[in-house]
């Protein structure tokens, strides 16, 4: 079967490459550096010729409110008129859980343009909504740092690792469209502050953590289950404290 990942080259869309390949898939990595643009159209009707699935794993290269949402909303339109035309069967978009529980967050409300415009494209379709990656856990720590204190709003947090989301993902992109929303999320579910005290101390990295109610998360104010699951997940299989050795080795 014939795959095509759009952000092929990235943090998941490499591992999902990969891990479709080894399947006995045709899997291809699409994205700029091998003349594949959704934002632009460039490339696409060459890429889905033949595909019976496409999975998007695009990230956008600005979080400037108007840039991110027109990024996310010109890729998805784009995408879906050339899968139209090239009779992709299954349109997979990897999205993010609470995105449309935190308007003020633009990156979150891109994510929410994004999931309509698939909807309105007509192809049949699973979105993916995965709760923050455990990569990123340090570039949040940076973020939030003020005057060498990391501060947090006081919901709960559930990170998941990149080799689950991607394997999941693979799993999704082999199954019946679902034409609506399915969510993932890893093991470990405790309050930000908890979860990002373990990550600072497993990396030898002593700034405090303190819960502050008005500590905002990349522009929005974060609530009590904004960032996690409401109801069933698919749960990964690698939890915090396993994939920190791993990282920290």
């Amino acid at each position: 079967m014939k795959i095509v990942v759009i952000g092929g080259s990235g943090l998941i869309g490499s591992r999902l490459v990969k891990l479709l390949g080894e399947a006995g898939h045709e899997a291809l990595a699409a994205s700029p550096r091998n003349g594949v643009n959704s934002v632009t159209g460039e490339g696409l009707s060459e890429a889905l010729a033949g595909a019976e699935v496409v999975v998007d794993v695009t990230n956008a290269p600005s979080w400037e409110p108007q840039a991110v949402l027109d990024f996310f909303r010109a890729s998805a339109r784009n995408l879906g008129k050339s899968e139209v035309a090239a009779g992709v069967r299954h349109h997979v978009a990897l999205s993010i859980v609470g995105c449309d529980r935190t308007p003020d967050n633009a990156y979150f409300a891109a994510k929410v343009a994004q999931e309509e415009a698939i909807a309105a494209a007509g192809v049949p379709h699973t979105i993916v909504r995965a709760t923050q990656f455990m990569e990123f856990i340090g570039g949040i720590a940076d973020f939030s740092t003020v005057d060498g204190t990391v501060r947090l709003g006081d919901g709960l947090f559930q990170p998941i690792a990149a080799d689950d989301v991607a394997s999941m993902l693979a799993q999704i992109a082999l199954c019946p469209p679902q034409n609506g929303i399915v969510e993932i999320a890893g093991p470990d579910r405790a309050s930000f502050a908890e979860i990002m005290t373990r990550y600072l101390r497993a990396t030898g990295d002593a700034r405090p953590v303190v819960t502050d109610s008005e500590a905002r998360y990349y522009g929005g104010l974060v609530e009590q289950q904004s960032l996690v699951p409401l109801g069933d997940a698919r749960i990964g299989r690698i939890a915090l404290d396993g994939w920190l050795a791993q990282a920290t080795r």
